[in-house]
């Protein structure tokens, strides 16, 4: 039987063969998985040539969810207010209030501000990422040790770029990681056809 395995007697599927059937699942919907991650590559893409526009649409995003996480939070407090934990519920609220109009009053700084936060995230993983890889010597350790100093690297490049980097870095990544999504799409469709056709064969 193919794509399955035998253990004491008893068949058992394979991981490659369970994907595979995970897939031929929605084989029919290759089209829109296609069409999909087309549409991904070339906003993500478009999104990376026009990076100030969606670093400051990222912003105004992310103040909008903000503000709505602040109501939300803000009406529960108001709900519970004889709860224990109306206090910090309220302050969380506000607290969000608080920034979610910082980031809609003051785009560009707010983007700033996320861009020198991306930048020692960057530093911080990159050097963590490092120190693992050289004390434990695991497999594959030097891939490891490799990709904390591109993150260093990259964390170097936006710091010393900053506060121009806030421009276009969150732009830039929001973009890249579209793209990648896209493609991601456009291999799943692809998958799903192929085992389309063999069905129809």
């Amino acid at each position: 039987m193919s794509g399955t395995a035998t253990a004491g007697g008893v068949p058992v599927a394979s991981p490659t063969s369970d994907a595979s059937m995970k897939v031929g699942g929605h084989s029919s919907s290759w089209p829109w998985f296609l069409a999909m991650g087309i549409a991904l590559v070339i906003v993500g893409t478009l999104a990376i040539g026009a990076s100030l526009i969606t670093t400051l649409a990222t912003v105004f995003a992310f103040g909008i969810l903000l503000l709505i996480g602040a109501a939300t939070q803000l009406i529960g407090a108001l709900r519970a207010r004889h709860w224990s934990g109306f206090f910090i519920e309220l302050l969380t609220g506000v607290f969000y209030l608080i920034i979610g109009l910082l980031m809609l009053g003051h785009p560009i700084g707010a983007a700033a501000g996320l861009t020198l936060m991306i930048a020692a995230f960057l530093l911080v993983g990159g050097t963590f990422r490092i120190a693992v890889a050289l004390s434990e010597r695991f497999e594959s350790w030097p891939w490891v040790a490799l990709s904390g100093g591109v993150s260093i690297m990259l964390g170097v490049f936006i710091w010393r770029q900053w506060p121009v980097s806030g421009l276009w870095v969150i732009g830039l990544f929001v973009g890249i990681e579209m793209i990648f999504s896209g493609w991601s799409w456009i291999m799943l469709g692809m998958c799903a056809r192929k085992l389309q056709c063999k069905v129809c064969a």
